[in-house]
């Protein structure tokens, strides 16, 4: 038997400022590419923001990141808003080859981010991911200051995120990159578990 226990769980809106930004060089892994946005790449990121959720923390606190066919229609949403920023949305594409004897590697799209403006010198820079397979080679990184420069570029000031505390490693990075915590959220999330597990 499955019993649903509502928990809270700690997040973090975490803001830089671009106007004291320092421009860093983008340094993108060997083998790996950025890919800006196309319309024609929204299932694309849905995809990968299903792969890099699933299963992790933040497809508990939003279970639509945790089902394929959530993240299509949250990237169909972001999509549609009047304030989406193309400039500051990516993918990370590897294109390299890992199998010994295969002459040709098929590309395959492994991190995302989109962001949208929310005032006219403000945005928020969002679901931020990276499939398992390829994290801890600096994709993430790579990803969010392409973003950063797309949105200074367009004379954004002062850029939001928001991450769930558990997530250290990425609280970290955000740290590392610039930004600092604004405020402390707690969401309410109803958690399943079996009564056998209790």
């Amino acid at each position: 038997m499955r019993f649903m226990n509502l928990q809270y769980v700690k997040r973090y809106r975490m803001e830089l400022d671009l106007r004291r930004w320092r421009r860093p060089r983008i340094e993108v892994p060997v083998d790996f590419r950025l890919v800006t946005w196309h319309p024609s790449l929204g299932q694309a990121h849905a995809e990968v923001k299903y792969a890099s959720f699933r299963g992790e923390i933040d497809s508990q606190v939003f279970p639509c990141l945790g089902e394929l066919e959530g993240c299509e229609q949250l990237m169909s949403e972001i999509e549609a808003r009047d304030g989406f920023l193309p400039e500051g949305t990516w993918l990370a594409q590897y294109i390299g080859s890992e199998c010994v004897g295969v002459e040709e590697s098929v590309p395959e799209y492994c991190g995302t981010i989109q962001a949208v403006r929310t005032h006219k010198t403000k945005a928020n820079i969002q679901n931020i991911g990276v499939v398992p397979y390829h994290r801890g080679r600096g994709i993430g990184t790579a990803l969010i200051l392409a973003s950063l420069l797309g949105l200074h570029h367009l004379g954004i000031g002062r850029v939001c995120l928001e991450v769930t505390a558990e997530n250290e490693a990425a609280v970290r990075l955000y740290r590392q990159l610039g930004f600092r915590t604004a405020r402390t959220l707690y969401k309410a999330v109803e958690l399943a578990y079996s009564e056998a597990g209790r």
